[in-house]
């Protein structure tokens, strides 16, 4: 089982190296990588001091990091987990074994903040619940922490997921590709503390969140075009029926149209839900079809678990002993 740490970075300098030695020290064996992203700051240097691999991407955006990670890194066992010393290193061990243990292609960490003040702002608190609501409201399913950065990943789960975010939005696509793709995910609490001294964070809670926002209703409009569209028509065909019945009751008592441009602007409309109708049936077609080289991609890879026990099998008839 080869086991990789990825680090996506920016500015991290006061806090990479508790990261990496963290780690390393939690997960024996586990390669770490860290993935600069145009840090001004002496993070690469300290990163190699500390023993990571170190590699940059250049486009900006937590999200162009992690695409280039998962495109980059091979492993059969991934966790993500952010460079700025927040998260809690020591449980690594018991999210990889819940991941093994329970066949499972995702791992989330639920950051539990003892300072709340500090370690994890009101503003973000705030915004995270409503994205969380809001998210079960459009996929009819949620999570307790959908933005959190500590992850646990398959193989699988990496190698078919198109990662399509640029941004701090990435941990929210990666959430709703596990709720489309229909992957068997658990979530567990893990302690989340503040930041080292010099250390901050690159989130802008206003900006970030309206991007956040957009793409998830990009991402409701990608998968399912039909609800999308239908809700577009409907509202159209609602206006449409606002303008028109006046105009028909009164043809049918008088057998005249005297609000001759009205009439036509509620024919107008009244097409116009149609064709929304008509471009979500089709564009659902070409969604489902998506959905289904997306899941096959996905089952052309073996699950940690299933590795897991095949080796363990394989040692036993060579007379060997395998450590849980």
């Amino acid at each position: 089982m080869k086991t990789a740490v990825l680090i996506p970075c920016l500015n991290e300098e006061e806090a990479i190296t508790s990261v990496v030695r963290d780690f390393a020290k939690q997960l024996p064996g586990c390669e770490i990588y860290v993935y600069d992203n145009g840090s001004t700051d002496n993070t690469i240097a300290v990163a190699k001091a500390a023993g990571a691999i170190v590699a940059s991407e250049n486009r900006r955006g937590k999200g162009n990091v992690v695409s280039r990670m998962f495109a980059d890194i091979d492993a059969d066992v991934y966790v993500l987990v952010d460079g700025d010393d927040t998260y809690d290193a020591t449980a690594a061990p018991a999210m990889v074994d819940r991941l093994l243990s329970n066949n499972l292609d995702m791992v989330v960490g639920i950051r539990d903040h003892k300072d709340e003040d500090e370690a994890y702002r009101s503003g973000h608190q705030a915004g995270n619940a409503v994205f969380n609501k809001f998210l079960g409201v459009i996929f009819e399913k949620t999570f307790t922490d959908i933005f959190s950065g500590y992850r646990i990943f398959s193989r699988r789960f990496v190698k078919s997921f198109p990662c399509l975010s640029r941004g701090f939005e990435i941990e929210m696509e990666m959430s709703i590709h596990s709720i489309t793709a229909r992957l068997p995910v658990e979530e567990m609490v893990t302690t989340y503390g503040k930041r080292p001294e010099g250390s901050h964070s690159k989130l802008n809670t206003y900006r970030d969140g309206m991007r956040i926002f957009l793409t998830m209703l990009r991402l409701f409009r990608h998968i399912f075009p039909l609800k999308f569209y239908a809700g577009i028509g409907g509202a159209f065909a609602l206006l449409s029926l606002i303008l028109g019945l006046p105009i028909v009751g009164e043809w049918m008592l008088t057998g005249l149209v005297p609000k001759l441009p009205t009439a036509v602007l509620a024919a107008s409309v009244g097409i116009i839900a149609c064709l929304s109708v008509a471009i979500g049936i089709i564009l659902d077609c070409v969604s489902r079809g998506h959905m289904e080289m997306r899941r096959l991609e996905y089952l052309n890879f073996t699950s940690p678990a299933v590795i897991c026990r095949d080796y363990c099998a394989k040692e036993n008839v060579d007379g060997g002993s395998v450590d849980k």
